[in-house]
């Protein structure tokens, strides 16, 4: 059973960790090639619809790692398994501190009613994004190391 688990947590961690990752490197990319004011709008758009998914996959990923520290406790890589739940929860206070704040904003601008500085705000928001990356992938990491 905890063997299920594992295997389980580590596939939900991962498949998040792809999410997040390509958003960072693909998808803000092509979104932002898009001519006049549809990177905005498709921004607005993933900003609404992520911003309604991620938060559900971050905590379950934190619960199922929690659940397999706790019932791997006393088998080899449990160490590596609450580190990486660590990293979990910093990356979930750093989503609710820095990320959703921009996030919560950005999805209601249209090109009629965004802010000067919405650029601005939007960098800001991909420079704590990447920060945000490099720490689930890490936990990611040692979640598949925890494995071996």
């Amino acid at each position: 059973m905890l063997d299920a688990l594992e295997a389980f947590t580590v596939v939900v961690v991962g498949l998040m960790v792809g999410v997040e990752f390509s958003v960072a490197f693909v998808i803000n990319r092509i979104l932002d090639a898009l001519p006049e004011d549809s990177g905005q709008l498709g921004r607005s758009h993933g900003g609404r619809m992520l911003g309604a998914v991620m938060p559900v996959w971050y905590i379950a990923s934190l619960a199922l790692v929690a659940v397999w520290a706790v019932a791997g406790w006393r088998h080899p890589g449990a160490g590596l398994v609450v580190t990486a739940g660590g990293l979990l929860v910093l990356s979930v206070v750093m989503s609710v501190l820095l990320l959703v704040p921009i996030n919560d904003r950005g999805r209601t601008w249209t090109p009629e009613n965004r802010p000067a500085d919405w650029k601005e705000q939007m960098n800001r928001w991909e420079r704590y994004h990447y920060v945000r990356v490099a720490v689930i992938v890490a936990a990611f990491a040692l979640l598949a190391a925890a494995l071996a």
